[in-house]
């Protein structure tokens, strides 16, 4: 397992891991980075104020910020979590990935494929909470951007959902260029959207200095301890400060580990940190100040310039959201969870950089039907918080199990994470579930209709794979049928690409069976994308004669990087030039190539194991897979799509 950080990245100097971390703040701080918009206000505009601008309450306020954000995003993200990595990708599919993997190989047995079971389970639950607020990110975020320009001109409130919309197009139609292009052009602004809140809140701090005080954790448990039902009530607000945190784990990737902490401990957490001092300072100063305490800490010249970087900076918030599904949806594609799709690769530095038009354009459509629908940041506020709460909580769970399994913990350092992180996490969610009624069903609504996805695609692959297997039969079988048919061979070469060398290709199997004939020279290809962003030729092809020399008929396993175009007939041409000893495929061979797809239709049977609508729902998930053939650069003119159907 490769660990990814800007600091071991090969060909990464100061320069490039300065870029990084800059690149960094604006594409994986921008969610949690605007909370200091609305966390504040939220807290004390709870149940018509029941939060008073008191010492008592505003120091227990600014203490549950601040120790909820150390530890959760400084702890368990920054300082755990992302060591936590499944090949330099992390997220709770890395989490996923990594637990399984680990359970099964410390716990051989029916218990141990049970207990992955479940933690597949979890991670599917985890990463459906992270679409819904990967959906309502973007648009509260855009919403409250565009509103914010009333407070310059009032009259400009009809065309907020227009304005909406116009920029949510755009932002989607960028994510094409890469997330570190994107990142660079966002991260200057966020860089200086950071230092405005660092200096504003210094401003507040100077005027009321006793307001640090309120850093002390005693405040917050004394808060909690005499009124419990204020701190439970504040806590549903307060989760707004750690908004993001999941995302921010999800696109290291994209980054590296280290880029993302040099960002968050050296800019992010202390301009955070001072804002909210000087916002809960202004509030103890001037009471009235609690509607409103982040403009209200600017003098009136200043509004209408901090408005115009608030509205860039809160449309950037949802650029971590969207590059956070990208990972979170090629790692579930490796896990079995979704269809191939196509993946484009933006980097030839970062593996994580990638770009799913599929994923863009279906988070575009949800994003932009949710802001029509709700049509203000104000109705989809009460949604605000379901899923971040439960993807925060699904990760605990995640890394209490790899923790136990890849590092070893003890059990009262695991009961230690578990009570610290656990309990916070779920005072969040009991606090944001009574939200349900009044707008929070959306998210829950949007992590069922992907659990459903997930777990249909999952079940429905196991059975066609079952299916397949049994028409395919066994590769060793086969070449020994072949060898004693004595079947007729034409010149040429046939290269059939599929996942191993157990079975045999479906399109090798028909063109046996229905044609009774077969190329001079067959090769079965298999492609494994390494973790690595280049593979050296001399490392990049396995050959196997598959139990025969000199038969025609040999299996060949092409190594990419991560960086790599996984173009199979160019690494061919480089395969029969290679000096591997066990090779048959020679140059000469190359001349006169054709490409055989195995792709049997997929036809519903009365016995599928599913019942009828979801075995629909998994055909047109099969229908929207990438194409194999574009997906390997074989050309059209040379390449024929053969196999039997197979049942499901």
């Amino acid at each position: 397992m490769r660990r990814l950080s800007g600091a071991s990245t090969p060909g990464v100097g100061v320069a490039g891991r300065s870029t990084l971390a800059l690149a960094a703040l604006g594409v994986v701080f921008g969610d949690i980075g605007t909370s200091p918009l609305y966390a504040m206000r939220t807290v004390f505009a709870l149940d018509g104020g029941v939060i008073k601008p008191s010492a008592e309450d505003v120091y227990g306020v600014i203490s549950l910020i601040f120790w909820s954000a150390t530890v959760i995003v400084s702890v368990k993200y920054l300082a755990i979590l992302t060591r936590a990595d499944n090949e330099g990708e992390g997220g709770v599919m890395a989490l996923t990935a990594l637990g399984g993997r680990l359970w099964a190989s410390r716990r051989p047995g029916a218990g141990a494929r049970a207990g992955a079971g479940v933690i597949v389970v979890v991670g599917i639950v985890g990463v459906a909470l992270f679409y819904g607020d990967s959906v309502i990110t973007p648009a509260i975020s855009v919403l409250s951007a565009v509103e914010g320009l009333q407070i310059a001109a009032p009259g400009v409130k009809p065309a907020v959902l227009p304005i909406a919309v116009v920029i949510l197009a755009a932002l989607f139609a960028v994510q094409r260029y890469g997330t570190g292009r994107v990142g660079s052009f966002f991260g200057p602004v966020m860089l200086l959207w950071f230092a405005v809140l660092a200096l504003t809140g210094i401003t507040g701090i100077v005027r009321y200095p006793a307001v640090l005080v309120g850093l002390s954790p005693t405040f917050a448990v004394g808060f909690v301890v005499a009124h419990p039902f204020l701190a439970f009530v504040a806590m549903g607000a307060v989760v707004l400060v750690v908004t993001g945190a999941e995302a921010l784990y999800a696109d290291m990737g994209h980054f590296g580990r280290r880029p993302i902490a040099r960002a968050w401990f050296a800019v992010v957490f202390p301009a955070l940190m001072l804002n909210y001092l000087g916002q809960a300072a202004l509030i103890l100063n001037q009471p009235e100040a609690r509607l409103d305490p982040f403009f209200l800490l600017f003098p009136s010249w200043a509004t209408i310039p901090v408005v115009v970087l608030a509205t860039a900076a809160t449309v950037i918030a949802s650029q971590a959201v969207i590059s956070g599904a990208f990972s979170l949806s090629r790692q579930a594609m490796r896990l079995g969870l979704l269809p191939p799709l196509t993946v484009r690769q933006t980097s030839q530095r970062e593996g994580g950089q990638i770009y799913l038009p599929a994923i863009n354009l279906l988070l575009f459509v949800a994003v932009l039907a949710v802001t029509i629908a709700f049509a203000s940041s104000a109705s989809l506020a009460t949604a605000y918080g379901v899923s971040v709460t439960g993807a925060l909580l699904v990760d605990t769970v995640l890394l209490l199990v790899v923790s136990r399994m890849l590092w070893r913990w003890r059990i009262w350092k695991l009961v230690l994470a578990g009570v610290a992180f656990g309990t916070l996490e779920l005072l969040f969610l009991a606090a944001n579930l009574s939200k349900v009624a009044s707008g929070g069903w959306l998210p829950l609504l949007i992590a069922a209709a992907v659990v459903l996805a997930m777990t249909t695609w999952q079940r429905g692959r196991a059975i066609v794979q079952a299916n397949r297997r049994r028409s395919e039969g066994s590769l060793a079988e086969f070449v020994e049928e072949v060898r004693r048919s004595k079947v007729p061979r034409v010149r040429g070469v046939g290269v059939f690409p599929h996942p191993d060398k157990d079975t045999t290709p479906l399109a090798l199997r028909a063109n046996f069976d229905h044609n009774h004939v077969l190329h001079e020279h067959v090769v079965i290809v298999s492609v494994v994308i390494a973790a690595v962003p280049h593979v050296p030729v001399d490392e990049a092809f396995s050959f196997d004669e598959l139990g025969y020399a000199g038969d025609g008929i040999e299996h060949l396993t092409i190594r990419f990087g991560f960086s790599d175009e996984p173009d199979i007939p160019a690494a061919l041409r480089a395969a029969a030039r290679s000096k591997s000893p066990d090779r048959e495929l020679r140059a000469e061979h190359m001349n006169e190539v054709s490409y055989f797809v195995s792709r049997g239709a997929l036809r519903a049977t009365a016995s599928s194991g599913m019942p009828r609508w979801r075995t629909r729902l998994f055909l047109a998930l099969a229908h929207n897979a990438a194409d194999p053939a574009s997906r390997f650069g074989f050309p059209p003119e040379h390449t024929v799509t053969m196999g039997s159907d197979i049942g499901i």
